[in-house]
């Protein structure tokens, strides 16, 4: 009886080891190529897009790599309408820096580089300029004469910038006031957008018909109202102040320090009495000039957010391939791996500014127990994908594409010797005849116990 049983399972190992042979065999002799490679191209604005390509073919190790991408290349838009330049040009811009330099040097070199920038390949827009401080003659201060009209609206960076350069820094006193009127006064009359800039160092301390004291409530009270004025009337007021060393100096004659002037006067950054304001230190002037006011001034916001980008595999890819990421997304989050409830991966990027470009990378490397069944099929390697974002203008945007490059996978014919063949059926055959020898000896065993 354990003959028999020992006969039959040693059948059994046989035919399973060589079912075993042949199912290796098969991964090692099986060749995969790609049968098509399109570019899946989701466009998300005029130059902007989402991209998925295979970027790589490993075949002999039976391996793509693809790639997911969005690029957002739109061009920042150009500011149209006029921008009025209001300089301060009082005395204390020529005191110098803790870096050495003179601040008038610094303000106005940037605000040339900003003119520069802003006029560049841009016949839409015209720059005027006013200087602002008090008259030399302190008997003639406090009135709109306190300011002077340095350059008409103007598009020639040029004529401009001559113009700031010969700007002198004489004034006495601050009288911000007679700046932002007689600046007002320069715009046209067309019905477009309207800018002003202010550039400044120093706290106001009087205004039109309020002379002294100096820095007092009613100097406050005119300066604020005329900067809500201005933002009353559609005009966008950029101002930024800097060179305040000590806000705690209280001036004689008054009751209130630099520090409480400045905030009843302007505000705060993040609570501006109009627009934006820039409460900064000397160090900073460059950059929140050429940088961050430039781009106050860009009209639209070029930047893609709340992107959503679902890419879908299908089932025969999730069961046979093996899922890698060559690298971490540059920008965003995604999936760390495949998710088996709809076989998809996830990648969210909150915001991509114009000029970015986001981008993953994984790998398809065929598994070694892959199922047989997909041998000779055209192979998918996604499914689709769908992206949602929103657009430029804030709307809600949805998106998708079923563009995929495909595979195949394909098992020559394996011509063996004859003998190799006779062999391997005779083997077979000797092996199916064991079991069938074996089960009825075993059952005619079994019968004979019975009796």
């Amino acid at each position: 009886m354990k003959k028999k049983i020992s006969l039959i399972l040693f059948t059994f190992i046989t035919l399973i080891l060589l079912i075993t042979n042949l199912s290796l065999a098969s991964y090692s002799t099986v060749t995969m190529t790609v049968v098509e490679e399109p570019v899946c191209t989701i466009e998300l604005g005029e130059n902007s897009k989402f991209e998925k390509r295979l970027i790589e073919k490993n075949l002999n190790n039976k391996e793509v790599t693809l790639q997911l991408q969005v690029t957002n290349n739109e061009i920042s838009s150009k500011p149209t309408g006029e921008i009025m330049l209001v300089l301060d040009n009082s005395d204390s811009m020529l005191n110098a820096t803790t870096s050495g330099e003179i601040r008038k040097d610094l303000v106005f070199e940037s605000a040339q580089a900003l003119v520069s920038n802003l006029l560049e390949d841009n016949t839409q827009l015209q720059i005027g300029i006013v200087s602002f401080s008090s008259n030399t003659d302190q008997s003639q201060e406090g009135k709109i004469e306190d300011a002077n009209v340095v350059s008409s609206l103007s598009n020639s960076a040029t004529e401009l910038n001559n113009a700031i350069s010969n700007i002198e820094a004489n004034g006495p006193r601050t009288n911000l006031q007679a700046g932002l009127l007689l600046a007002s006064q320069q715009f046209s009359e067309e019905n477009n957008n309207k800018y002003m800039i202010v550039l400044t160092d120093g706290v106001p301390n009087l205004a039109i018909d309020s002379i002294r004291p100096y820095y007092s409530d009613t100097t406050i009270t005119q300066t604020k109202e005329q900067l809500q004025s201005l933002e009353d009337d559609g005009i966008q007021i950029i101002t930024m102040l800097t060179g305040i060393d000590d806000e705690s100096y209280t001036p004689s004659g008054v009751d209130k320090n630099f520090g409480q002037i400045i905030e009843e006067i302007f505000g705060t950054s993040e609570n501006p009495t109009a627009g934006n304001f820039y409460y900064i230190t000397d160090d900073e002037i460059e950059t929140t000039i050429t940088e961050d006011i430039y781009n106050d001034l860009l009209p639209i916001d070029k930047t893609l957010t709340n992107i959503v980008i679902k890419d879908y595999f299908p089932e025969e890819i999730i069961d046979n391939f093996d899922f890698a990421y060559v690298s971490d997304a540059n920008i965003g989050e995604i999936s760390a791996e495949v998710d088996t409830s709809d076989n998809s991966i996830t990648w969210t990027i909150p915001q991509l500014a114009s000029g970015q470009t986001a981008t993953v990378q994984y790998t398809l490397k065929l598994k070694e127990d892959f199922d047989s069944s997909i041998v000779g099929k055209i192979l998918d390697t996604n499914e689709k994908v769908d992206i949602t974002y929103n657009d430029f203008d804030g709307a809600e945007q949805s998106k998708t594409s079923d563009v995929t490059p495909k595979l195949r996978l394909t098992e020559p014919p394996v011509e063996l010797p004859k003998a190799g063949t006779t062999l391997l059926i005779g083997f077979g055959v000797l092996a199916i005849g064991l079991l069938i020898f074996s089960f009825i000896k075993l059952k005619t065993l079994n019968n004979k116990m019975k009796y």
